[in-house]
């Protein structure tokens, strides 16, 4: 896209840029004076895009004028928004991917030429959510499957790739401590496992190059075979689509890579400058606010519109202002920052609100600090959390390799353009809608659980905290265990040896993607703690299962190339590859000892985590508790073995000679930590990794893809199959039609998260998505995840409310389950749904507060509507989900303040008509008559004109296809 639209009415204070005459840029500060200095840095971002990208159609001089007057405007008037590019993730890239394929094909069909469907706007798609823990220390020999198949049978043979266990010589290196050997050792014994690197592997002892253990290439090896369709559709549109770049599996997370790899900071487009800023498909796109880069997560029908060179409209938010004072105590994680200004910003009710941090404490925090904190806003329900560019931000930058005179010029233009902070310059502070102010001094170390991120629960109040859970009443944190049985102790054999397990007991330990990979601190501090651990005499118990799971190859090499690798892998923690494993469900099962032991004990077990979603049944099933925590008390509840301990008064365990070992003798202090990162995490490390993401790896690069135009849709596919979303292609739009004598396909209540609607986790063996796979002759074993197959509408619209913890009031208890009110028989969702697809009655939701909770995730709006969903009738919904549903063509209604089903006594077993007028108009009033003769009132949620436009046309895919025709 050219940086300077033609016929721009702002192009007259497009200037050059001080001692880089040749490099140009809109002064946008020239245009405001005054009333731009007071502008947040966010909104400023906001201004300039829409001067930049002014055209008169899309983006007009008003919009730009009414982020101009933001102090007035903000929440009153809805303002375009062009980032600068697109980031993906596989999970939701696929069905994006899908739907351009798909769209190539209309289009050809109606006459257009399909050539033409490209990315207008550069996108990025990283394959990071494929991984699953097929093997991890602990669950090797017994070959764990996570699609659900009978685990007596043959593991596939593994890769010709495998390296074969061999000893290296010493070279005569001074602090030799014996031969390397990188063979497979159990946890408890003497030797360590090899070092693990994306590339080059070294022994800490020796720095000579090791073969990879054997999880990580059998991890890979599952990862490939499994995947290996949607991968080949992955190549297919990296050769035929202009605009797009993929990046292969095993290179890292999407918001990781985004934030080491593809961030500019600031554009530059043949010689032209503007603030880099981006969307994403996933919700921790915000990860990058941190490093003062504007972006958020949206839907993926959303993404697909930017990607054609639309803008993503938003309400002009309000912002707060958030000032961090003091300094943190030394046991204080970034972690526990994290969730402490969660919990503070949550009690502000930010939510649909832009954060952005100010005052003296922003200074004291990294830039790896102020990503993590950037990354959890999700959490706390902002739209994004920012930190504008300073001087740690330039520091960070020189640290990992920038070019020095990029790095001048992004100086100059943003200092330029008044978008860089300084704590010395005597301009005054923005005006912000509100101001929060944290002290960091007041923070200490917290885990969160167990049940959601939002509970927060004091590291010293831990033991009390969890028996006040036993006893509470079932529900948000309670489990509302009998008395009698709260001390119960079921004994198990494993491996040889007897346990007991407890409620409290840790089985699940995994320090994971997410919200610690792209801080080295904490990620060292759990290798430090290992190191100490073990040189200690602690052991972490062999049936719970621990794993690591980095974000990239950075992460591996600095915890590598700083020694504590080998002491994580003796306690079990070994790197199983890179992606998004645990955090997303795609956990090995455990043992089935072990599993048949909290079953047989009702014991309430835990899992401990280092990431950012702890959603009960999420890791699974059999385990009720879920602990977020930073990495290293996940090491270290790990090594306890159960979350009923007080670190200050109990030991972790028992160390040499009988020495009872407290966490205080192993918790790493910050000078240790500080000496560790300054020597580990140095410009050479990014420079050598971002070198070989571009060279891919040999798996990929030896992938074979078709180079067609239009994509050869393989009929018996059970990943990739043409969506039938274009199927009514029109020119022009037809008006709403009524929807008329509906039935209620679930009744629902509050705080039903996207994960509910569509699960992203393993296919149950009974589910709806199952006897589709079955009935075309797949295996549970080749089932793979939901999130794996999203390029399937098939399997998507059957795993539609198939979560095992939905709660359907009409069934009573969680099941994915409902009612089929003409014939009266309970039955699966997608089977009802079907059912009244054949008979011809629309279907609608009814929903209480917070409809649409929790990740991005379209096929959460693709799904109900290919199940026949006309509209959802619910108290309140996430932002980016009733953005989804209008996406797609679903009605979003909203109860008048103060109603909903009980007060207007409805029972939800009622057939519901809902007439639209001819012209809609935002947020108008509309009537719902019910087949009682009962009528009352709704909200139609339609903010704009332009959601109004994209409803009429059937979506916003089809509004998009049209524009080929």
């Amino acid at each position: 896209m050219d940086p300077v639209r033609p016929g721009s009415p702002y192009q007259p204070v497009i200037e050059a840029l001080g001692n880089y005459p040749q490099k140009k840029f809109y002064n946008v500060s020239k245009l405001g004076g005054a009333k731009y200095d007071t502008l947040p840095y966010s909104i400023r971002v906001l201004f300039e895009s829409s001067v930049r990208n002014c055209d008169g159609f899309l983006v007009k001089e008003t919009d730009a004028m009414n982020i101009l007057d933001w102090k007035t405007k903000q929440n009153d008037v809805e303002v375009p928004f062009c980032p600068a590019r697109v980031v993906l993730q596989d999970f939701t890239g696929i069905p994006a991917m899908v739907d351009f394929a798909a769209m190539r094909e209309a289009v050809r069909n109606a006459g257009g030429d399909p050539v033409r469907v490209n990315p207008a706007c550069p996108t990025d798609l990283t394959v990071d959510h494929s991984l699953q823990i097929d093997f991890s220390k602990c669950a090797i020999q017994n070959a764990p499957n996570p699609g659900g198949g009978d685990s007596q049978k043959p593991m596939a043979k593994l890769s010709p790739l495998k390296a074969q266990p061999r000893k290296l010589p010493c070279r005569g290196q001074t602090g030799c401590k014996g031969p390397c050997s990188a063979g497979e050792p159990s946890r408890n014994s003497g030797q360590f496992s090899a070092q693990i690197e994306n590339t080059p592997i070294l022994c800490p002892f020796h720095l000579q190059p090791v073969p990879e253990p054997e999880t990580v290439l059998k991890n890979q090896e599952m990862e490939f075979g499994r995947n290996r369709e949607r991968l080949q559709f992955f190549k297919w549109s990296s050769k035929v689509f202009k605009n797009i770049s993929i990046i292969p599996p095993e290179t890292g997370m999407a918001h990781q890579v985004n934030l080491e790899y593809l961030s500019r900071v600031v554009f530059e487009v043949k010689d032209f400058l503007y603030p880099d800023s981006v969307v994403g498909t996933d919700s921790h796109t915000t990860m990058v606010n941190g490093l003062g880069i504007l972006g958020w997560g949206v839907g993926g029908i959303e993404t697909e519109a930017v990607m054609l060179g639309m803008p993503v409209t938003l309400t002009l938010p309000e912002v707060v202002g958030c000032e961090l004072t003091g300094t943190a105590s030394p046991l204080a994680t970034s972690i526990d920052i994290v969730l402490s200004i969660t919990k503070h910003l949550r009690q502000a009710d930010v939510a649909g609100k832009f954060v952005e941090f100010f005052g003296s404490g922003v200074s004291q925090l990294s830039v790896a600090d102020r990503t993590t904190i950037a990354n959890m806003c999700p959490e706390y329900g902002a739209i994004l959390s920012f930190f504008p560019v300073d001087n740690v931000t330039l520091k960070h930058l020189k640290h990992t390799g920038f070019d020095k005179a990029k790095l001048e010029v992004m100086e100059a233009y943003l200092k330029a353009v008044k978008l860089f902070r300084s704590d010395e310059s005597s301009s005054r502070e923005p005006e912000y809608s509100q101001v929060v102010q944290i002290s960091l001094s007041s923070i200490i170390p917290y885990v969160s659980g167990p049940k959601r991120s939002q509970d927060r629960v004091a590291v010293n109040n831990m033991k009390s905290d969890f028996q006040a859970c036993l006893n509470e009443k079932s529900g948000v944190k309670g489990f509302q265990i009998a008395a009698e049985k709260q001390n119960d102790v079921v004994p198990v054999q494993y491996e040889g040896n007897e346990y007991k397990l407890s409620h409290g007991c840790i089985v699940i330990a995994a320090v994971i993607s997410c919200t610690n990979n792209c801080n080295p601190s904490v990620m060292l501090a759990a290798g430090l703690l290992a190191k100490k651990a073990v040189e200690a005499g602690l052991v972490v118990k062999p049936y719970i299962r621990t794993s690591l799971s980095p974000g990239s190859g950075m992460v591996t090499h600095y915890l590598s190339s700083s020694g504590v690798l080998p002491y994580l892998s003796k306690l079990g923690f070994e790197v199983v590859g890179y992606g998004c494993s645990t955090c997303v469900g795609n956990t090995a099962p455990l043992p089935e000892a072990i599993r048949n032991a909290i079953k047989q004990g009702d014991i309430i077990a835990c899992g401990v985590l280092s990431g950012t979603k702890n959603f009960e049944g999420r890791l699974c099933d059999c385990v009720r508790a879920n602990y977020l925590a930073s990495p290293p008390l996940v090491v270290a509840y790990a090594i306890a073995g159960t979350v009923r301990i007080d670190f200050e008064t109990e030991p972790l365990g028992t160390g040499f000679n009988g020495k009872s070992i407290y966490l205080r003798d192993i918790w790493p202090t910050r000078k240790e930590l500080h000496t560790v990162e300054e020597e580990c995490v140095i410009s050479s490390m990014f420079k050598e990794l971002k070198e070989k993401m571009e060279k891919g790896n040999k798996r990929w690069n030896l992938l074979e893809a078709p180079e067609s135009t239009l994509f050869p849709w393989d009929l018996k596919s059970t990943y990739i199959r043409c969506p039938s979303f274009f199927d009514k292609l029109a020119k022009e739009p037809v008006s709403p039609q009524p929807i008329e004598n509906a039935h209620v396909l679930l009744y629902l209540g509050d705080c039903v998260t996207t994960d509910h609607i569509s699960p992203a986790g393993s296919i149950a063996r009974s589910s709806a998505a199952a006897k589709y796979l079955t009935n075309r002759g797949l295996t549970p074993r080749e089932f793979n995840s939901y999130g794996a197959r999203r390029g399937n509408d098939a399997v998507m619209t059957r795993g539609t409310f198939a979560n095992i913890k939905l709660l359907n009031k009409f069934i009573g208890k969680p099941a994915p389950k409902t009612i089929h009110f003409p014939s009266g028989q309970t039955l699966d969702v997608f089977e009802a749904a079907e059912l009244y697809q054949k008979e011809g009655i629309p279907v609608i939701i009814l929903a209480g507060k917070k409809y649409g909770l929790g990740s991005s995730r379209d096929w959460a709006a693709k799904g109900p509507f290919l199940l026949g969903v006309k509209a959802v009738l619910a108290e309140s919904y996430e932002k980016v989900h009733k953005s989804q549903l209008i996406g797609i063509g679903i009605a979003p209604l909203q109860f008048l303040p103060g109603e909903n089903p009980s007060t207007l006594g409805l029972t939800g077993r009622e057939q519901f008509s809902i007439l639209f007028p001819p012209e809609l108009s935002p947020g108008m009033t509309l009537d719902i008559k019910t087949s009682t003769g009962k009528v009352f009132s709704v909200i139609a949620l339609f903010e704009n004109d332009m959601e109004i436009t994209l409803y009429k046309y059937g979506g916003s895919l089809n509004f998009v296809a049209r524009r080929f025709l």
